[in-house]
């Protein structure tokens, strides 16, 4: 008998905390129909902007779960003047992401020296096979479009050291004083 006395208020309980609930305004969207409304800044996919790529490979060491593979060659490029010599740059072959792999950490976007990786918002790049999550390069800068510009600086802070050093006066050249025999004093 005395099982049924706790049963009776913990069912009471459980059902005004339902009807407390059903009186509440839902915050349910109802996607895809109705489009969330995402932050300004939110990371959904990573974009490439393979101009700015010079195949340093530093995201893909830095990855912890190497999902990033980036293939290049060497290619000569002939010296500007006669006499000088020929320049060798990396030419970007394949940049591949295994978005199957990817923990979305950011990692290879922070530490990225040439701003080639961005965030996207794009959050809809859903497959039906596994295999289709490995996106290449076209792919990748498909999604610039949709990269947010920068946010502005804050109207009190510093500026930044490379607008300082253009700013500053430029230094007096300095004179060498030669002595009667050729050689500098």
């Amino acid at each position: 008998m005395s099982e049924h006395k706790g049963v009776v208020p913990g069912l009471l309980k459980g059902l005004a905390t339902t009807a407390r609930t059903m009186t509440r305004h839902t915050s349910t969207q109802e996607y895809p129909d109705v489009r969330p409304e995402l932050p300004p800044r939110s990371r959904g996919v990573i974009a490439l902007l393979a101009e700015n790529c010079t195949s340093c490979m530093l995201c893909a060491r830095e990855c912890p779960d190497w999902c990033i593979y980036i293939d290049a060659h060497k290619e000569t490029i002939p010296a500007a003047t006669p006499g000088g010599r020929d320049r060798q740059r990396n030419v970007l072959d394949r940049f591949a992401i295994d978005y199957s792999l990817c923990m979305y950490c950011g990692i290879c976007v922070e530490v990225c020296p040439f701003d080639a990786l961005f965030w996207s918002p794009q959050f809809e790049y859903a497959e039906l096979d596994i295999r289709d999550l490995l996106h290449e390069k076209d792919r990748l800068g498909g999604w610039m479009d949709s990269v947010p510009a920068p946010a502005a600086l804050d109207s009190g802070a510093a500026d930044p050291a490379e607008v300082t050093a253009q700013r500053a006066p430029a230094r007096p050249a300095r004179v060498i004083r030669r002595s009667p025999a050729g050689a500098p004093e």
